[in-house]
């Protein structure tokens, strides 16, 4: 199939001009630099979306920029524009956004090129199509944040937030260089096209198998994964742009990582169970302690590692398409929650305390719970009936959501009448689902053709299902159930524990030396 150039490929293009230009002007009030990198901005956005159109159009399954198996070349497919139209459209919301924020800071022109640099370096990260590709531009993602994380270089809060990043996420990239290795040495190409073919006419062997592992552990590790997810809260010390900049394509890199490799990650069963194992596990963890947070931007980073957990299960259970709405879903919402955190602390302030929490019944629960489930099962039979059948992965992630949605319900309407109950529970439950069904049948419709199905279930792959909904039923069964609970001395002190993030994150402060005042990192 002859190639071709997507214009999404031009969008880094545009901004390295004015990157050029911020390296001659790093001071303070550096004219029209701040006004140009919104419009460079507003440039690649604008080749973004005309790539998108573009490729959905032609429906070009890829391209090599480069000769051989050691070029460095992006591809052109649904995925990769799709993803590039959502880098270029939040590098855009962030720039227009900064053209203020840091008006008169003494380096404010470095600010501008730091975050258009970094912003190039993820256009480049979502459209790479070799490993060393996504491994010189991962290295580059790090690079820029780390100079942004030490934007104050006296703060030893920041010092800390750089060195705890750098170490974890240059970890994942030697992971990533270790999978190029390995997967080289095996199938002869680094092409990430190329490979899910070559290793299911060859078999994966020892090294396929090692080289997989490392592509989710790097994953694991970029998207801040349950026991190193502590980074990421520490890059709360940036300034806020960075925060909202981290969610377009950085902080669910990781994501990008095993879509993108998705063909080869799924002939590995272990490494679907480890992803549903982790992922699980992080999505209860952080919105636990997430809970348990005061402050708005703190709570918001605990929300995203959350999600990334959220995303890497569904990623173990083969729902690739799901996994990528939930990445421009969750970007979209996020980079405005933390663009908009200061006027939500306004908005709190002014809001008189409430009073007691009402005390839900054990009844009324359980009632809530089997009504949103009972109408889950009707909407996914109809569904099924119109569509075509669900595969079961489908079905338990759907599960999993409507417990969150019963859970909401039974204690927002704690010790109100049954009929309020009632009917907001088959309200809330019949828009989860049909909502639910249908995106999932949009992603489908957009990037199934792309992506690999989910796979049959095996009896590994039946015990992870089952042991993830029990997971989170329970989970959610005891938060609305909270206010029974909540006072008791134990949960006192697991409250304590949980708000400090069972102090696995200050186990990695001790080993970075981090509770020192490092000026090495500057």
């Amino acid at each position: 199939m002859p190639e071709t150039l997507a214009l999404t490929m031009l969008a880094p293009l545009a901004l390295v001009p004015v990157i050029l230009l911020a390296l001659a002007r790093p001071g303070k009030r550096p004219g029209a630099l701040p006004l140009l990198s919104e419009l460079s901005a507003l440039a690649a956005l604008g080749l973004a979306l005309a790539g998108l159109v573009q490729t959905a159009l032609a429906s070009s399954p890829g391209v090599s920029l480069g000769a051989g198996a050691l070029a460095f070349g992006l591809r052109a497919d649904l995925v990769a524009a799709s993803m590039g139209a959502l880098v270029g459209f939040i590098g855009w919301i962030v720039m227009r956004y900064s053209r203020t924020y840091l008006d008169g800071e003494s380096r404010e022109g470095a600010f501008h090129g730091l975050m258009l640099a970094t912003l190039a370096a993820v256009l480049v990260f979502v459209q790479a199509a070799t490993l060393p590709t996504l491994i010189a531009s991962s290295f580059a993602v790090g690079l820029t944040l780390r100079k942004l994380l030490l934007f104050y270089p006296d703060r030893p809060e920041a010092q800390r937030a750089a060195a705890k990043f750098a170490r974890v996420w240059y970890a994942g990239d030697v992971m990533l260089a270790c999978a190029a290795g390995l997967l080289f040495s095996k199938f002869g190409t680094l092409d990430v096209t190329a490979l899910p073919a070559a290793a299911a006419t060859g078999g994966l062997g020892f090294a396929g198998t090692l080289g997989i592992a490392a592509i989710v552990t790097a994953a694991a590790l970029k998207t801040a994964a349950f026991p190193l997810h502590g980074w990421l809260t520490e890059v709360m010390e940036a300034p806020t742009p960075v925060s909202a900049l981290l969610h377009a394509g950085i902080i669910n890199s990781g994501g990008v990582l095993l879509i993108t490799a998705a063909g080869l990650v799924q002939q590995s069963t272990g490494a679907m169970a480890a992803l549903v194992m982790i992922g699980g596990f992080t999505a209860l963890f952080g919105a636990a302690v997430m809970l348990t947070q005061s402050a708005i931007k703190t709570a918001l980073a605990w929300s995203t590692v959350s999600q990334m957990g959220f995303m890497l299960l569904q990623c173990g259970l083969g729902l690739w398409s799901l996994a990528l709405l939930h990445i421009i879903a969750h970007s979209l919402y996020k980079a405005h929650a933390f663009l908009s955190s200061g006027t939500a602390v306004t908005e709190v302030s002014n809001i008189r305390r409430p009073g007691p929490v009402a005390v839900p019944s054990v009844g009324a629960v359980i009632k809530s719970f089997a009504l949103a489930l009972g109408i889950f099962i009707a909407i996914a039979a109809a569904f099924t009936a119109a569509l075509g059948p669900k595969s079961p992965q489908a079905l338990a992630l759907g599960a999993i959501l409507i417990f969150g949605v019963a859970y909401l319900v039974a204690q927002g309407l704690a010790g109100r009448a049954p009929a309020a109950l009632t009917t907001r529970t088959i309200t809330a439950a019949l828009a989860a689902a049909i909502g639910y069904f249908s995106f999932q049948a949009i992603a489908a419709k957009l990037w199934g053709p792309i992506l690999p199905q989910a796979p049959v279930p095996g009896a590994l792959e039946w015990a992870l299902i089952v042991v993830a909904v029990a997971s989170f039923g329970l989970v959610a069964f005891a938060q609305a159930l909270f206010p029974l609970w909540a006072h008791h001395p134990a949960t006192a002190g697991l409250r304590v524990h949980l708000a400090n993030g069972l102090y696995l994150n200050a186990l990695l402060d001790r080993w970075i030396g981090g509770f020192r005042t490092n000026t090495a990192a500057r």
